[in-house]
């Protein structure tokens, strides 16, 4: 039968102020998720995690936008430019200096999440690598990281007779004595090019000197005792070594085929030696002058400004289960070894202890992540963490003032005088 026209909309009406007729189905926002994962079995495992992520948040959606790591700085200065930055992105602690001083990361958003994982969920060490230069607040959610210290065949200290070398001297004597380069036989592979790896790996002899790129004001502070004597340290310990600018694959590929029984590596040392060679063989050690210093790069889940607020309580929400004991765990374990766990629930999943090459390094892994309290980075002095750092780095005045007095023999008191005006110069144009 066919209902009256009147009788209809009487219903509908009352339909609508009883809420009783009402669509139950909540809107749906679309969040987007920008990482460097740009390889298959990668992308693999974060749309299962978006999967998981969405039947259990069925009102939100995640889009991935996978970017190459090489391209990915560029993509999100040009995202940044468009109004259209991502809502929730990986980033690394550097670079998220960058962005906080840009003004593009919602920190209120960033403590929230932090604040519903739990401060305490992270291992000691960590979220002071991410703190911004205020010590107010966070550039981001932790999520993996990375370290970066003094590799060694175990077989070929063993045989020369030579100890774990703990300080610097020792590390020194150590690489003087495997050193016979008519052989080709070097003591360490060590970074000497003009790099990133060149910085980070004089960085950790630098600070564990007392030596830092900025004071407790800020200023620039590279010409002084302390950074001389890292330098000198530095050029005397790049003798023994491989002759040229010696970057990623020179160290990697003369540590792996023998050629040097010592190198500076980051933990991606730990999957190639699993495929390749004996895990068993492998130490970590960090020679120390003044006090430990661990290079260490840590991976943040980001969350940016400029979104609605619906927007960004979906993006925290994302951020937070991704914070969960197995989510964590299948993010680090997208590299396992090379990516060591941030969030302490990761290594009591199964996921953690069960995996093969975790398993093949017995205690190692462990005792690299003991080692995130003795992270330290330039820059960072104190509370403070110093945004312009990001500049400093990205200058390459460092790693130049470095190449320079190794590879390129230069006078070392010239050298260092020059980098502090060259840096001073820079900061002073920021």
């Amino acid at each position: 039968m066919k209902m009256p026209k009147v009788v209809l909309i009487s219903a509908l009406v009352s339909c609508a102020l009883l809420m009783g007729c009402k669509d139950d189905k909540k809107s749906v926002v679309t969040i987007e998720f920008m990482h460097s994962s740009v390889e298959q079995e990668r992308q693999a495992v974060i749309t299962q995690l978006i999967e998981r992520f969405e039947k259990a948040n069925p009102s939100i959606k995640i889009k991935q936008v996978p970017v190459e790591e090489d391209a990915y700085n560029t993509k999100v200065i040009t995202l940044a430019r468009t109004g259209a930055l991502p809502e929730v992105i990986e980033v690394s602690h550097d670079y998220a200096k960058v962005m906080d001083k840009e003004q593009l990361l919602d920190r209120q958003a960033i403590s929230n999440a932090i604040g519903a994982v739990g401060q305490s969920t992270f291992y000691d060490g960590i979220l002071r690598v991410v703190r911004t230069e205020d010590g107010q607040a966070w550039t981001g959610v932790p999520v993996s990281a990375w370290l970066s210290g003094v590799w060694y065949h175990k077989d070929a200290l063993a045989a020369a007779g030579i100890s774990e070398p703990h300080t610097w001297e020792a590390l020194l004597k150590a690489s003087q004595a495997f050193n016979d380069p008519a052989k080709k036989h070097y003591g360490i592979a060590l970074p000497t090019a003009e790099s990133v790896m060149t910085e980070q790996a004089f960085s950790q002899f630098a600070l564990s000197g007392g030596a830092n790129v900025f004071d407790a004001k800020g200023e620039v502070v590279i010409d002084t005792p302390e950074m001389k004597k890292a330098l000198a340290f530095y050029r005397d310990l790049s003798a023994t070594t491989m002759p040229g600018s010696n970057d990623v694959m020179e160290i990697k590929d003369a540590f792996m085929n023998g050629s040097a029984p010592m190198a500076i590596y980051s933990t991606y040392i730990l999957p190639a030696v699993f495929k390749e060679g004996n895990p068993a063989n492998l130490g970590f050690v960090v020679p120390t002058e003044k006090s430990s210093a661990v290079y260490g790069m840590v991976t943040s889940l980001t969350i940016t400004t400029g979104q609605t607020e619906d927007e960004t309580k979906a993006a925290e929400q994302f951020v937070t289960w991704m914070e969960q004991a197995q989510n964590a765990a299948d993010w680090v374990m997208m590299s396992p070894g090379a990516a060591l766990p941030v969030n302490k629930l990761v290594v009591e999943t199964a996921s953690w202890k069960e995996n093969d090459v975790i398993k093949a390094f017995g205690q190692l892994p462990y005792e690299l992540i003991a080692q995130f309290p003795n992270v330290q980075v330039f820059g960072a002095v104190g509370d403070k963490n110093f945004t312009r750092m990001g500049d400093v780095t990205g200058s390459g005045i460092i790693s130049s003032m470095v190449h320079n007095v190794t590879v390129g023999k230069k006078d070392l008191t010239g050298t260092l005088s020059d980098s502090q005006k060259r840096l001073a110069d820079l900061i002073s144009q920021r």
